[in-house]
């Protein structure tokens, strides 16, 4: 078995997660979900959309566009 030496990225905000540091999720389907701050893992639990949020990298500028039919 070999470790991976690299680091993550967060799956909530999109910051580099350090090996040894933050939290890993795996969900009952199999999908790893790498977190790196208990404000991440808090956000995450309360379903909040990390696009909304301007602390996040993951943050849109101009606002989400809903998809029209």
């Amino acid at each position: 078995m070999s470790l991976s030496s690299g680091s993550k990225s967060c799956s909530f905000c999109g910051s580099t997660v350090r090996v040894g540091s933050g939290r890993v999720l795996v969900k009952n389907d199999g999908s790893i979900l790498y977190i790196c701050s208990s404000k991440c893992w808090k956000n995450m639990q309360l379903k909040r959309d990390a696009r909304k949020l301007k602390w996040t990298e993951r943050y849109v500028k101009g606002g989400i566009k809903a998809k029209s039919r």
